[in-house]
């Protein structure tokens, strides 16, 4: 599904697995998704995905939300200063982008 997508965050901070976890939650800040749905929607290996989200949790980045039976969900922590910094530098990419593309459009 998302594996061939490149956000400006990935684009900017490369590959890295924990990059496209990060920039996999911050398309969906408001969803929660289990571990395997994110492994199948990044296209990763289980192995890569396990390796990486257990620091992204460590230091609180991703939290679980909820549990649905056994399995528990997850999502990106909007408050996390660190994520609250790359939404920002998300943001102010995309407007100097709209802005660079309207300097240049014909009148």
């Amino acid at each position: 599904m998302r594996k061939e997508e490149k956000t400006i965050i990935v684009e900017i901070f490369g590959t890295s697995p924990k990059v496209r976890i990060i920039s996999f939650l911050l398309d969906f800040p408001f969803n929660d998704f289990t571990k395997e749905e994110m492994v199948r929607n990044l296209g990763m290996s289980k192995t890569t995905f396990y390796n990486n989200f257990g620091i992204l949790e460590k230091y609180k980045i991703v939290l679980s939300s909820r549990k649905i039976g056994r399995a528990t969900l997850y999502k990106i922590n909007l408050e996390h200063p660190l994520v609250k910094r790359i939404k920002e530098m998300e943001r102010e990419i995309s407007i100097g982008l709209i802005k660079e593309k309207q300097l240049v459009m014909p009148t």
